[in-house]
């Protein structure tokens, strides 16, 4: 895959042997293995990785050697500088001794922040010092506000390369030698590959952000804010018609995959005789603000003494849709329509469960004054902050989820 050229995997980590059995996880999908000894952010250094490492050569020199020795693919680690140069150079030597293939330096210390000035020095130092390639970081805002900058925080840090962090996630665009693209025009193009690659929208909501820094406070910013799908993103920015086209014609070509393979190696030929089936999506806007056809159905089953609903979701490996099953009361329902997330799919389900019942679902208009009573109560469990977990394709998710639209997948050209 031409990806495996070009991508580096890299994670924090505390644990020689455990790094080692991740890194032989992945190491035939990526160009080489990174390890972060360098994050300074409480949820890495508490146990005990990224900049924890730093105070404790030892351990920084197993986890390196292991995954030089037990891998085939090239290794190298990011680190941020110590107090004292003297202490700097010496771990820098003692790493490059493991065989890793070049290492990254953040010119700050561990307790620095991104307001205090990268120590260009100290970096140049270790360039000097080492025979291994030493990447340049930590130099954005104070050094790299456009393309020739990187150049020069090279040549000022006496680096092989750079690596740029917060100024690419400002505007990608900074990559072009011809120039920054205006910002609005990188926000436009960026979306448009975050749905098209099917980028979840959180993630896209986040980076955008990024990109609006101090303008977040905008009408638009606001929008961006408030948005809960990759739907909503496009609208605020104006591309609501460029999602519906290009959603209708990647679910055509999904359709088209699925017709040519019907049926994927290692799916499920469970028998779904009695399962009362209905071709049916959930659509957030068409019901009422933090109410979802789950909670009508949970609260359905406690009105009459039943078992709470059980969800059985089922990812599809060919194109990474789900489809769930409720069961309520020994019967299971199911939609025929797959959906972009478990938790579409959920609701989905619950949905056939509800109209099979002739029950309200909660769409706007519906009345079903017990719920209301019970709002708050079921709120947390049923239409709270989403709450993704990992899903392996074929396997079956028996937890709750409630979730929005979000992208679709496919590349397209740009710049």
């Amino acid at each position: 895959m031409a990806g495996a050229r070009r991508v580096f995997k890299t994670w924090g980590t505390s644990d020689a042997e455990r790094a080692l059995a991740v890194a032989r996880l992945v190491e035939n999908d990526v160009a080489g293995i990174d390890v972060n000894m360098g994050c300074p952010k409480e949820y890495s250094t508490k146990g005990g990785m990224g900049a924890a490492l730093l105070s404790d050569p030892d351990k920084i020199e197993k986890i390196l050697s292991t995954l030089v020795k037990g891998t085939s693919k090239p290794v190298t680690c990011k680190i941020r500088i110590l107090p004292s140069l003297e202490d700097t150079l010496s771990l820098v030597k003692r790493i490059e001794r493991t065989g890793i293939a070049a290492i990254i330096v953040h010119g700050r210390k561990r307790e620095e922040r991104p307001q205090h000035p990268v120590n260009c020095e100290s970096i140049k130092a270790i360039s000097e010092a080492l025979s291994i390639p030493v990447i340049a970081n930590g130099g954005s805002h104070d050094h790299i506000q456009e393309y020739l900058d990187i150049e020069d925080f090279r040549q000022i840090t006496a680096a092989s390369s750079v690596m740029v962090a917060r100024a690419a996630m400002w505007n990608p665009s900074i990559f072009l030698k011809e120039g920054l693209r205006p910002l609005e025009e990188v926000m436009q193009k960026y979306i448009q590959y975050a749905v098209q690659y099917d980028n979840h929208y959180t993630n896209t909501k986040y980076c955008l952000c990024q990109m609006l820094r101090e303008q977040l406070e905008s009408p638009q910013g606001r929008l961006l804010h408030a948005a809960q799908s990759s739907q909503e993103i496009c609208e605020a920015f104006g591309l609501g018609s460029f999602y519906e086209e290009t959603t209708r014609e990647l679910d055509a070509r999904r359709a088209e995959l699925l017709a040519r393979n019907p049926e994927e190696p290692g799916e499920s030929a469970e028998d779904t005789s009695g399962i009362i089936k209905m071709a049916v999506k959930f659509d957030r806007r068409a019901y009422s603000p933090q109410i979802t056809p789950k909670m009508y159905l949970l609260e359905w089953c406690r009105r009459e003494k039943l078992a709470q609903p059980v969800y059985e979701t089922t990812q599809r490996p060919l194109d990474r849709l789900f489809c769930s099953v409720v069961t309520v009361a020994e019967q299971k329902y199911q939609s025929t329509l797959w959906e972009k997330s478990k938790k579409l799919a959920e609701q989905a389900a619950a949905i056939v469960c509800l109209r099979s019942q002739g029950l309200p679902e909660g769409q706007l208009g519906e009345e079903y004054p017990s719920l209301h009573k019970r709002k708050r109560e079921t709120l947390d469990q049923d239409s709270g902050t989403p709450r993704d977990e990992p899903t392996i394709p074929g396997e079956l998710c028996k937890k709750p989820f409630v979730g929005l639209r979000n992208g679709n997948e496919n590349p397209s050209e740009g710049w």
